[in-house]
């Protein structure tokens, strides 16, 4: 019955698609994947509308497989992605970051962080809503990073941030360790992210493309609660390069984390080259090379004239004046 009632519901989207590819008319249909945007681009493809899908992931969704068969262009972050499209669709582009992501200046963000220039900074952060086991585990190390004096920047998200304080107030005994920033949500993430020497993070298509660009260190904790686990293969990509250490969630219980953070910050070799390898795999043009495909497929001048579009979860649809 629950498999009827999901036919259903997709063959009422499909037709809910096609009203609105109908009534508004548009010159490009881009999707990014997902069940919501598979019947609009389906939609466009069967009605001869240039298509594009943007592939985030280094393992690709059962949408985006799906849809590449009858898209015009498909853009992908990770090269590892390639393999699972039809190749003569495929351009690497990268994912499209802010522009005050790469314009932060590294100095300006330490001082608007309140800490100091002169010692190692580690960033860590779970998502807009944090995430419970790496705050946990960064709870139990840092007293470690007081002593070695290396400065935090701890990203709980607001949920947790009540819970993480009482559990450092009860361990520590202290209300306060300067260089330690414990913070429920930063709006200023490019500071954050310009400020750190060394970044613990989730390992997202967003923020895996924001430390590549700024050729950060990371250590990346996948989450094992996303579909075809694929922040694993976005992690395991960046590893293979260099880039970051992967840790697994179910590994945070030992001291992996401590051990990896103090091996990391206290070799400058090991900090250096893990830049390096992380600045090589950066794409700082994503959003012109996307802009780029719409030009290969004839429909520039048009997007470049019009003026009103239509935002619809996971895509974007325009039309022309």
């Amino acid at each position: 019955m629950s498999t009827f009632r999901s036919l259903l519901k997709v063959l009422k989207g499909f037709g809910r698609a096609g009203k609105i590819i109908n009534e508004f008319r548009p010159d490009v249909v881009i999707g990014t994947g997902g069940y919501v945007c598979g019947p609009v681009v389906m939609q466009a493809a069967l009605k001869g509308i240039p298509t594009i899908i943007h592939e985030q992931n280094a393992f690709p969704g059962v949408t985006n497989k799906i849809l590449s068969h009858f898209v015009d262009k498909i853009a992908i972050t990770f090269r590892e992605s390639e393999k699972y499209f039809p190749k003569n669709k495929v351009v690497y582009t990268g994912n499209p970051i802010r522009k005050q992501i790469l314009t932060a200046n590294k100095e300006q963000a330490i001082l608007s962080m309140g800490l100091e220039k002169n010692k190692p900074i580690v960033l860590v952060v779970g998502g807009s809503r944090g995430a419970k086991n790496i705050n946990n585990a960064v709870i139990g190390i840092i007293d470690e990073l007081y002593r070695n004096e290396i400065q935090l920047i701890f990203i709980t998200g607001e949920s947790n941030f009540a819970e993480v304080m009482d559990e450092i107030k009860a361990k520590y005994k202290v209300n306060n360790m300067k260089g330690i920033k414990i913070l429920p949500y930063v709006y200023n993430m490019h500071d954050a992210l310009a400020a750190s020497d060394l970044i613990i993070s989730r390992a997202g298509a967003t923020i895996i493309s924001e430390i590549t660009a700024l050729g950060k260190p990371s250590i990346l904790i996948p989450s094992p609660y996303v579909a075809n686990n694929h922040q694993e293969y976005n992690a395991r990509a960046l590893e293979e390069k260099g880039a970051c250490i992967v840790i697994k969630e179910s590994e945070l219980k030992n001291d992996i984390l401590k051990e990896q953070v103090l091996n990391i910050v206290k070799n400058k070799d090991i900090l250096k080259n893990m830049s390096t390898a992380s600045k090589r795999l950066g794409k700082l043009d994503a959003a012109d090379k996307i802009v780029g495909i719409i030009d290969d497929i004839k429909v520039m001048l048009q997007v470049l004239s019009c003026n009103k579009f239509i935002r619809i979860q996971g895509m974007v649809l325009w039309r022309k004046n």
